[in-house]
């Protein structure tokens, strides 16, 4: 252990000593990319993981688990960079983000670009030991990540435009494993859509009493008083389109008893929202990590 702590130790020490600037400002660096809440690494590693099992008919390539592993926490990371780019300004009039760090003047708008562009470029190296197909899809995957935060301005449905983007991997798993989309692949790109619309919503409704004061748009503000009912809906019709899709693919037990698991959950989270309580809220968004990561479990168990 000592060994290791030395090692560590002389890194830190180079380190500092070769980037003072970067070193200073790293751990604000790894507020703005949320290394320090992995939340969102959890909600879009768990259904790509389970489109690998799919595709790989419970075999996944080992070189494909991992570049997808290590490209969905860097692209979570370099979303999270490029919303702060673009919300520097509304971020400090919400409560929850107002010590953001370029909310606080920690960072600048130069630095959560850099940062951006520099995981983005990590990323696609990533891709480039896929192959023609996947390459292809991840420029869609890019254009999503940057333009999504920029989307609340325009259109009450920003959390649409997030579950595209927090689906396209699932495409992605698909033709970097197959070098095909097969329509059941298309069929949970949609279910996870729906998910992701009603978690977000969720997410959305914490800040919406702040969203509504300065003119930012949500489907929380879009939905009013029906909220709750379209979340109901959206997580309804998720789970329908996951047992189609299980359907198509012949799966077993295992994965049906996932999704009623999950359903539970889903209900769960219905009591939660019930007040509209920004608290209660914000834990029924935190719950679906558990949603994705049964369903994911039922996938495994299903070719095991």
């Amino acid at each position: 252990m000592s060994s290791i702590q030395s090692f560590w130790s002389r890194v830190d020490r180079k380190f500092k000593s070769r980037f003072p600037g970067l070193y200073q400002k790293l751990p604000a660096l790894i507020e703005l990319s949320r290394l320090n809440k992995p939340i969102g690494i959890y909600l879009l590693l768990w259904p790509t993981m389970s489109a690998l099992w799919i595709a790989g008919k419970g075999v996944p390539d080992i070189s494909v688990l991992l570049i997808f592993v290590l490209g969905t926490a860097i692209m979570r990371s370099a979303g999270c960079c490029v919303n702060d780019f673009a919300d520097y300004q509304i971020d400090g009039m919400v409560k929850r983000t107002e010590q953001r760090p370029l909310a606080r003047g920690e960072l600048s708008r130069k630095d959560a670009l850099l940062c951006f562009l520099f995981l983005s470029a990590i990323a696609f190296l990533l891709v480039l030991l896929t192959n023609q197909r996947t390459i292809l899809l991840s420029f869609g995957a890019i254009a999503l990540v940057a333009t999504y935060p920029f989307m609340k301005r325009f259109t009450n449905l920003p959390q649409l435009v997030l579950g595209i983007a927090y689906s396209w991997g699932i495409l992605m798993a698909f033709t970097a494993q197959t070098n095909g989309i097969p329509q059941s692949a298309y069929l949970l790109f949609i279910a996870n859509c729906l998910w992701t619309v009603a978690y977000d919503t969720q997410y959305a409704m914490v800040d919406r009493e702040f969203d509504l004061q300065i003119g930012v748009k949500s489907t929380a503000i879009l939905f009013g008083d029906a909220d709750k009912l379209m979340i109901g809906v959206l997580q309804f019709m998720f789970v329908m389109a996951m047992w189609l899709a299980g359907h198509q693919l012949e799966m077993m037990n295992w994965y049906y008893f996932s999704l009623l698991l999950a359903s539970l959950l889903l209900i769960y989270q219905q009591f939660l929202i019930r007040n509209r309580l920004p608290g209660p809220c914000f834990r029924a968004f935190l719950n679906n990590n558990w949603v994705g990561a049964i369903i994911f479990i039922g996938v495994l168990l299903n070719y095991l």
